[in-house]
């Protein structure tokens, strides 16, 4: 079809395209004015986040000197562009802001690379192969579901990037494509954390700092997330139907899909390797309940999983040479995953180098502002969805915008739940798209599948979700939700 003609383009390595859109950004700061707004720390329930505080945006003067465009020159009070020494330094400042979740990505790698070994998640893959083996739909159907639900209650998302080995295994096995094999693993959870019903990163946060009570609105999202599940689910197993009919129909039709032999060894599913699998399923749900409950983050997530792979050693009982030797293989296979994590941020960090993040929410407020609360709401969806691809991170954008975006709902007449469920749609579902989101550059980068080749299968899905969350936003303003 011509409209996705753009899958024909060539995409470059994810490095060189998130390094181009770093130095696009940086050349932004030199003709996009500067401001600021003043901010504040916040605690809403175990989370402290730092918030714009409202109606305090200033403008910044510019100060350019040959200087500031080499290696910068700072003055008090204005603003300075992006110098050449801030633009090669924002990668590494990028990895350096978001060093817990790399090592949280390499160290759950690690400990996936020690089940692999233990033959627990062959075996389990396996046996889920073999009960659904004349109903591929029913697994796709099951595997999503599951993944969906812990998307919008627990906001996961970091922690399934090295399982997509997994994911494509059982893709391969069911006779799909890498593709389908990495819908399985990505877009679940990312439709779920985009429909959130109490995901603590984005909703609950969100909410918290609208000052409406958390988990408040449930029905609705409830019925938004069912809603928006089923259109996904339709969107992958009409695309699964179509390339099992035809092969050539699928958008990697040269691409050579296989996996080593060893990991499709036949393996019986054991009393050991079911122990492993209740006592990695019971330690991955107290980390989840100690995020909301307890304030723990990447820190302690990254020392549970290591309870994780013990555990998994003491019951297997392979030797620790071998365990030491699973546990480096799976970091490596992390380690592309793991850098596109920094290198996106990197965008984040020139766009707060150049002080000019804050003048485009200023503008975007006061341009919707003077807007019909229908097409307000309309607008504040909009926004969020270009917003994150300059702040890929939920519990990010939220911090940044809801103290902005809840008070301009009171002054349109519009509830500020209704805020907060543009928000969250917007940042949520753009994920599914941006290249500068990086789980899923990460994703893609393990799963061997180009951008242009995703964008060109997942373009359309994207359409349809931010059709059906303007509806339901519309529905929500007419409601009074």
């Amino acid at each position: 079809m011509k409209l996705f003609s753009i899958a024909k383009i060539k995409i470059p390595h994810v490095f060189v395209l998130l390094t181009g859109v770093i130095l696009f950004c940086s050349f932004l700061t030199h003709i996009i004015p500067a401001g600021t707004y003043q901010r504040e720390k916040v605690t809403y329930g175990e989370l402290t986040r730092t918030v714009l505080i409202p109606g305090t945006y200033e403008k910044l003067p510019k100060h350019i000197s040959f200087q500031g465009i080499v290696y910068g020159d700072k003055e008090d009070h204005k603003a300075s562009p992006v110098s050449l020494l801030e633009f090669l330094t924002a990668i590494p400042r990028g990895m350096s802001g978001v060093s817990d979740i790399i090592f949280l990505i390499f160290i759950i790698g690690g400990v996936l690379g020690v089940l692999q070994r233990t033959g627990t998640i062959t075996a389990v893959i396996q046996a889920l192969l073999d009960r659904f083996a004349n109903s591929a739909s029913m697994l796709t159907i099951v595997l999503m579901f599951v993944l969906a639900i812990g998307g919008s209650t627990f906001g996961i998302g970091e922690e399934l990037i090295p399982l997509v080995p997994i994911f494509l295994i059982v893709s391969q096995k069911l006779g799909y494509d890498r593709i389908y094999g990495l819908s399985l693993v990505y877009l679940g959870a990312a439709v779920g954390f985009a429909a959130a019903t109490t995901n603590p990163f984005t909703v609950q946060i969100a909410q918290g700092i609208a000052e409406i009570p958390p988990g408040s609105g449930i029905r609705f999202r409830l019925v938004f997330f069912v809603a928006s599940l089923i259109i996904t689910l339709i969107h992958v197993l009409r695309y699964g139907r179509k390339i099992k009919i035809d092969p050539s129909k699928s958008f990697l039709p040269a691409e050579q899909f296989s996996v080593s032999e060893s990991q499709f060894e036949k393996l019986k599913l054991r009393a050991s390797h079911i122990w492993i699998l209740i006592s990695s399923g019971l330690i991955f749900t107290i980390i989840i309940y100690a995020i909301q409950v307890k304030g723990w983050w990447l820190a302690e997530m990254s020392g549970g999983f290591l309870l994780m792979g013990f555990i998994a050693i003491c019951i297997s009982g392979i030797t620790v040479s071998q365990a030491v030797d699973s546990f480096i293989k799976g970091m490596e296979e992390m380690v592309v995953a793991a850098l596109v994590v920094g290198f996106a941020k990197g965008v984040q960090v020139v766009l707060q180098d150049g002080q000019i993040l804050d003048t485009i929410i200023y503008y975007a407020a006061t341009l919707l502002s003077n807007s019909s609360k229908l097409f307000a709401a309309q607008g504040m969806l909009l926004f969020q969805t270009i917003l994150n691809f300059f702040i890929p991170s939920g519990s990010g954008q939220a911090a940044v915008t809801m103290p902005i975006m809840a008070p301009l709902a009171d002054v349109l007449g519009l509830t500020r739940q209704s805020s907060v469920f543009a928000f969250t749609c917007g940042d949520g579902f753009s994920n599914l798209i941006i290249p500068t989101s990086g789980v899923l550059m990460a994703m893609l980068s393990i799963a061997k599948i180009p951008y242009q080749k995703w964008l060109r299968f997942v373009l359309p899905l994207f359409i349809q979700l931010i059709v059906l969350a303007g509806i339901f936003l519309g529905i929500a303003v007419m409601i009074g939700y």
